[in-house]
């Protein structure tokens, strides 16, 4: 059954896309959508994007972009899925490749800096990516795909740290690992909001931020031991 998503201000809406083709020229079609409907956000902005204006950029019907897309919100939930799941496998990769393991905090902070950027580099890369972190944010249909991406990240880099913080509550590791990850996510729209911004120290500061608190509840524990 389809996503749907309502408000109190709103009836329901559907969020999924509705047939994802496996035919070549459908594909085609399907990512065309996706693409243009990218570059229209960095242009018009998730309010003024409509239907019509990616029917019109892409050259397409109406009817044509309803057999996969039944309104907007669906177009933009699918980019937004594609977004968070490609910043979501940088951090598993990150993790597998031993990014949670360090010598020291400087060497801690330096891998974390690492993965910042290259999901930073996700974002820019991905159509209209910047927008779509906004629209992760203001438009509350499209919450709950922001907070799934969160939780899965923050349970897997929680699990993994059980080993290095033994005497730290596994609940308090997830918290840990929650408010953590929503401080990059912030400075990822930071860096990409305000490119003017010297984005090595944003990276750097943050990461900082989340290996001193790390750092600091370890501590805590090991008092009350």
């Amino acid at each position: 059954m389809p996503k749907r998503a309502a408000t109190a201000e709103t009836p329901p809406v559907e969020l999924d896309a509705r047939a994802i083709p496996s035919q070549s020229r459908a594909r085609n079609t399907f990512e065309a959508v996706l693409t243009t409907a990218g570059e229209l956000l960095g242009e018009v902005g998730f309010e003024r994007l409509s239907t019509n204006l990616v029917c019109e950029r892409a050259g397409m019907t109406p009817p044509a972009l309803y057999r996969y897309f039944p309104n907007k919100y669906a177009i933009l939930s699918e980019l937004a899925r594609r977004l968070m799941e490609a910043q979501d496998e940088a951090v598993f990769a990150w993790v597998q490749a031993g990014g949670l393991q360090a010598s020291s905090l400087q060497e801690t902070v330096e891998k974390n800096a690492r993965l910042q950027q290259q999901v930073n580099e996700i974002t820019r890369r991905s159509p209209g990516g910047v927008w779509i972190m906004r629209a992760l944010r203001a438009v509350p249909l499209l919450r709950d795909i922001r907070i799934e991406s969160r939780n899965k990240v923050a349970a897997h880099i929680s699990a993994r740290l059980t080993t290095t913080y033994p005497h730290v509550p596994e609940a308090e590791l997830f918290r840990a690992a929650t408010l953590t990850t929503e401080m990059m996510y912030a400075a990822t729209e930071m860096v990409l909001e305000e490119p003017a911004e010297d984005e090595a120290r944003i990276n750097e500061d943050v990461c900082w931020m989340v290996v001193l608190h790390y750092q600091r509840l370890a501590d805590r524990y090991a008092k009350a031991r």
